[in-house]
């Protein structure tokens, strides 16, 4: 069977084009973590390649016969939340099948029944993993995946349990290093006990040593990764996708391989493997990719109910600096972990495809409930009429401005939010929408795509647009004119036709006769459009 790009599970190098787990980690540094004995976290966000490492990691520690290493997932453990007893079941069973299937080693079927009945639920898996590293001929290295998706007293008493082996050694045998793994640090674990209490990771298992977070690819692994397609198949790829793709995924490595599988599988022309896959095939691979609401998608979307996740991304969407300010540095970091935002060189919205899903995502429904329809504010030529239809979002504004925003999680981005939901609603479909958030310059830009021949696409004339959205902080007249000059710099970057300018005046006590308005202006030699709304 020939490899093909992973979009679901580990890696396996005969089946997927695949990076090298071990290089994207500090493999010295972790040997020496292991070889001191510390117990350590590595984290990374969702479909990043975690359990890829840790099994990579697994092979190679045994296959130097200097320790015997097991990888379990505890994930099922989930479901038992604060029955303490049934968790532990299921992690217990997981330790023993793991031993039982990937070490061939069967004692500690029997080794489980006597630590059952030797301390119970609350004591079991130490007992277990004691029992284990007594009789084993190398130090044992358990790693542990998934252990922040345990609940309440399951997650307390596994981490209790593993902290009094490490307090106990070298006295009483246990593990020579554990390895937690998850989407966070345990620094981050919010832990609600049957009793009501929130327990910290932190004070649950003040042992770890150290944090390792496993990054994205970097320019040069994409590049790795791609080229393997290209010697399997000897399909090539044009030279100018390499960089859009970092633009749009900044090598997020699950977006990396969907994007690859769009281009390569989804994309029934590329079947020829003759044919080089171009640029534009890209940038439609990546409009399907996002229109799929993939499961990854909508995992990180999931995230935006999370209280600090909604601190952090309505301040980078409504663009407002002084209110980012206010968050914590240990907000940001959680968020950051989390893959939804970077903080160099700029605190932003951690990719491209990121912020083209995340408006949507909190728009989705509302877009679908608009009645407005593309063909109302197309041309007999088959072009956009911008003014007509930022004409009919006046009207819509100042109608059900304050009902819809209203039912907005995200109210502090409501106005930028509801006009990306109209034009969603016209565009999606025929055009594209790109994002942009200038955090600092309290402004969202917005570039569209619009093929005006069904024929010939993108490959044909293409409208281009820009749309410079303002919140009214200021005076009107400095809001316009600073908000004329980065119009007229964003469309000169595009290369757009058109320029836009909607100002939005949520001033409390101004009349809708006031703040609705429409005129045009020049300047640096373009023609803008400046709308209040």
């Amino acid at each position: 069977m020939s490899r093909h790009f992973n979009t679901a599970g580990p890696v396996r190098s005969n089946e997927h084009y695949c990076v090298d787990p071990l290089t994207r980690v500090n493999f010295k540094e972790i040997q020496h973590l292991i070889g001191t004995g510390k117990f350590f976290v590595l984290h990374a966000p969702r479909q990043t390649g975690k359990t890829s490492t840790l099994l990579a990691l697994a092979d190679k520690l045994n296959a130097s016969a200097e320790y015997t290493a097991l990888f379990i997932n505890v994930e099922a453990a989930q479901a038992a939340r604060n029955d303490v007893e049934q968790g532990m079941r299921t992690i217990a069973s997981r330790i023993v099948e793991g031993a039982k299937y990937r070490l061939h080693d069967t004692r500690l079927q029997t080794w489980l029944t006597e630590a059952w009945q030797s301390g119970g639920s609350t004591s079991v898996v130490q007992t277990l993993l004691s029992r284990w590293a007594a009789e084993s001929a190398k130090p044992i290295v358990l790693m542990i995946d998934e252990v922040d998706a345990l609940v309440g007293d399951t997650l307390i008493s596994l981490l209790r349990q593993l902290r009094e082996g490490y307090i106990g050694r070298p006295a009483i045998p246990f593990p020579q290093s554990v390895i937690l793994c998850g989407l966070r640090d345990v620094r981050d674990y919010r832990i609600h006990t049957s009793h009501h209490e929130i327990i910290t990771g932190g004070s649950a298992f003040n042992i770890k040593t150290k944090s390792l977070r496993l990054g994205n690819f970097t320019p040069d692994e994409i590049r790795q990764l791609y080229e393997q397609h290209t010697q399997d198949t000897g399909q090539i790829f044009d030279e100018a996708i390499y960089a859009e793709l970092w633009e749009d995924s900044t090598g997020q490595p699950w977006l990396v391989n969907a994007l690859g599988n769009e281009l390569t599988w989804e994309n029934a022309n590329a079947h020829d493997r003759t044919q080089i896959i171009t640029l534009e095939q890209y940038r439609a691979a990546r409009e399907r990719l996002i229109q799929s609401r993939a499961t990854h998608l909508d995992q990180l979307t999931d995230k935006l109910r999370e209280p600090r996740v909604h601190a952090a991304i309505s301040r980078l969407l409504s663009s407002d600096a002084d209110s980012v300010r206010s968050l914590s540095s240990d907000d940001l970091q959680y968020v950051e972990d989390l893959g939804l935002i970077r903080r160099n060189p700029v605190l932003a919205i951690a990719n491209r495809i990121y912020r083209e899903t995340i408006p949507r995502e909190l728009v989705y429904g509302t877009q679908y409930s608009l009645a407005h329809q593309q063909a109302w504010y197309l041309t007999p030529q088959r072009r956009i009429d911008m003014p007509k239809l930022l004409r009919a979002f006046q009207q819509f504004f100042r109608e059900n401005a304050d009902s819809w925003i209203e039912q907005f999680d995200y109210k502090e981005a409501g106005p930028q939010l509801l006009l990306q939901a109209f034009l969603q609603r016209i565009i999606n479909g025929g055009g594209r929408i790109n994002r942009e958030y200038g955090l600092g310059r309290k402004r969202t830009d917005i570039y569209i795509e619009w093929p005006v021949s069904l024929t010939d696409g993108y490959y044909g004339e293409v409208q281009r647009i820009v749309l410079e959205l303002k919140i009214l902080y200021k005076s009107r007249e400095t809001t316009v004119a600073e908000g004329l000059i980065q119009t007229a710099g964003y469309a000169d970057q595009c290369g757009a036709d058109e320029a836009h300018l909607i100002v939005f005046d949520r001033r409390a006590g101004v009349s809708w006769d006031e703040k609705i308005s429409e005129s045009t202006t020049s300047m640096l030699q373009r023609n803008i459009w400046v709308w209040g709304t």
